[in-house]
């Protein structure tokens, strides 16, 4: 079976020119298929601010209302993707950036209100990946670039969790490759003090993963990022690995989650 690796990039390395071009350098010594997904919070955060908007949080996901939509389509889909799908370009990777819309490969559903209303924001599973849409692009050697924005194929666009578009299409590419994915970042991995880089903590699983979250441990938007890890390897993903974005290549680097 053919290894692929999937990279999920976000945090200050998007908003950061020099840190963005070092990873990405990086990213395109990775050997054979990979496909990149990327975030872009923070800019759209500062854009949103700029205009008025007042961004809103809930457990590391935003909440996104008709106006907070338009803003994160164009940062995500826009100029996130297109800037990282040219510099890849100048890479001599085939780079094409995608949307769930495009090619209707990612189709979502609206996130029901439970407690909390999310507004326009998507829900999906392996089953609403087009993984043979994929395959074939990957076939023909093009780099898939991957921004959060799904639709529901009636018209409607959706902005998804980055870490849950890249570990839905890791499980759906299972089935024709031996997939390795790895959430990229500004620090080394899962820290077990948010104040001390060096506190990785290097293997979690399941019943450590809720132990740290009920000590406070891990809290917040990493919350979201292990459990979408943790679903990744239940469900056939042969690797997944939380690490730093300079540690790319370092194959002992960061925080392995394991079943």
């Amino acid at each position: 079976m053919k290894k692929l690796t999937l990279v999920k990039i976000g945090g200050n390395i998007i908003d950061n020119e020099i840190a963005l071009n070092d990873f990405l350098n990086l990213f395109h010594q990775i050997p054979g298929k990979k496909i990149l997904v990327h975030g872009g919070g923070k800019i759209a955060t500062e854009l949103s601010k700029k205009i008025g908007l007042n961004p809103e949080m809930v457990q590391g996901r935003r909440i996104t209302d008709a106006e907070m939509l338009k803003v994160v389509t164009m940062v995500y889909a826009g100029l996130t993707n297109k800037t990282i799908v040219a510099k890849l370009q100048g890479l001599k990777e085939n780079a094409i950036g995608l949307t769930g819309a495009d090619g209707n490969v990612i189709v979502a559903k609206k996130r029901p209100v439970v407690e909390i209303d999310y507004g326009y924001v998507g829900d999906i599973t392996e089953e609403n990946v087009n993984a043979d849409f994929l395959k074939d692009l990957l076939d023909k050697n093009f780099l898939p670039v991957f921004s959060a924005i799904t639709h529901d194929g009636q018209g409607q666009l959706f902005n998804t969790n980055a870490d849950t578009v890249a570990s839905t299409i890791a499980i759906a590419l299972a089935e024709f490759y031996d997939v390795r994915l790895i959430f990229s970042f500004e620090r080394k991995g899962v820290l077990k003090d948010i104040n001390d880089e060096n506190s990785v903590i290097r293997s979690i699983n399941e019943l450590n993963f809720n132990t740290f979250v009920t000590e406070n441990i891990i809290a917040d938007g990493m919350i979201p990022k292990i459990t979408n890890a943790l679903q990744a390897v239940n469900k056939g993903v042969s690797q997944v690995i939380i690490k730093n974005a300079n540690d790319l290549l370092d194959e002992f680097a960061g925080t392995i989650v394991s079943k």
